[in-house]
């Protein structure tokens, strides 16, 4: 028995009849995967992900931190970075770091990441009504966040500081991969909608004694480390960021506690109590701005225009006029 022998019952098949049927349908199947390839192809950045929920950029392992100089200047930024008290104290006179606000090493998703703020810049800043350059950026954090003024230099580092250029190196290897000018997910502090009832003091205080005073003090200031610095900083009070900060902004404090606070267990709160205990938060007195440089009065009607309590009186203290 001869196998794939043919069946005597059935017709031959008429090949040359087949075959231009057969090239035809593979043409058409090859023009349209080549027309699906050019339209992917011309999708704009972003647009493939509007039908499904955007991921966050995946910032690189710290055992992807190269050898040599460019990977020591990381590890300086990094480490800048967590402590600047320690490797930046003539500059540094709060009690924060700059993972405070930028947690995980400036690595997560909705708390200011630094791989999604690096490719944005230089940019301008209605803040100061200017373009802006990465290292502006740093150095008025160190003016307003780490409150320069009241550190031993009085002031931020000169610009051209290797401490500016290593912090610059952290970012810019934390963005490795990302796309430059492109709005990534994830960047800065969620957008929260306007709550249902007025944000409260009273009802923020309920909740910051409830959630955040096991860590930041019934008083709000923070547990000191003995050697120095704190495991948890102080929200006002001389050792906190001063009014210049963008975390006095109550919509900018409410993103950053309902994305990422309680420490660990981030979105836990509903939105009204995230603006709740924002209000409570910035309703306190802390260092002044230091734009100001006459009246509260004035320096509200030029930088305090709205967003925050500066100029305002809150159980009794007029906010703004500073702390001892």
């Amino acid at each position: 028995m001869r196998l794939n022998a043919p069946d005597p019952q059935k017709p031959p098949i008429d090949w040359w009849r087949i075959t231009p049927v057969l090239l035809i349908q593979a043409g058409l199947i090859l023009t349209l995967a080549v027309f699906v390839i050019i339209g992917m192809q011309q999708i704009e950045p972003g647009e493939d992900n509007k039908a499904g929920p955007q991921l966050a950029f995946a910032p690189p392992l710290e055992s992807d931190i190269p050898d040599g100089p460019q990977g020591e200047a990381i590890l300086r930024g990094k480490a800048i970075f967590l402590d600047p008290a320690r490797y930046a104290g003539a500059h540094v006179g709060s009690g924060l770091t700059c993972n405070n606000c930028h947690l995980d090493g400036g690595r997560l998703a909705g708390a200011a990441p630094m791989w999604a703020a690096w490719g944005m810049y230089p940019a301008w800043r209605k803040k100061n009504d200017r373009i802006n350059t990465m290292e502006d950026r740093i150095m008025g954090c160190f003016v307003y966040s780490m409150n320069a003024q009241a550190s031993p230099s009085g002031k931020p580092p000169p610009a051209g500081s290797d401490i500016y250029r290593d912090l610059e190196t952290y970012f810019a290897w934390l963005a490795t991969g990302a796309p430059i000018g492109q709005e990534l997910p994830g960047r800065g502090y969620p957008e929260l909608p306007e709550p249902d009832l007025t944000p409260d003091y009273l009802r923020g205080k309920t909740v910051f004694e409830a959630q955040c005073a096991v860590c930041h003090g019934v008083e709000g200031q923070g547990q000191a480390r003995p050697g120095g610095g704190y495991t948890y900083p102080p929200l006002w009070g001389p050792h906190s960021f001063n009014w210049g900060a963008g975390m006095s902004k109550i919509a900018n404090a409410a993103g950053f506690i309902k994305a990422n606070m309680p420490f660990g267990s981030g979105n836990s709160l509903t939105n009204q109590q995230a603006w709740d205990v924002a209000t409570f938060v910035v309703s306190h007195e802390r260092p002044r701005d230091p734009r100001q440089t006459g009246s509260i009065e004035e320096a509200r009607a030029k930088f305090h225009k709205s967003g925050d309590f500066y100029g305002q009186v809150i159980q009794g203290d007029v906010l703004g006029d500073g702390v001892e």
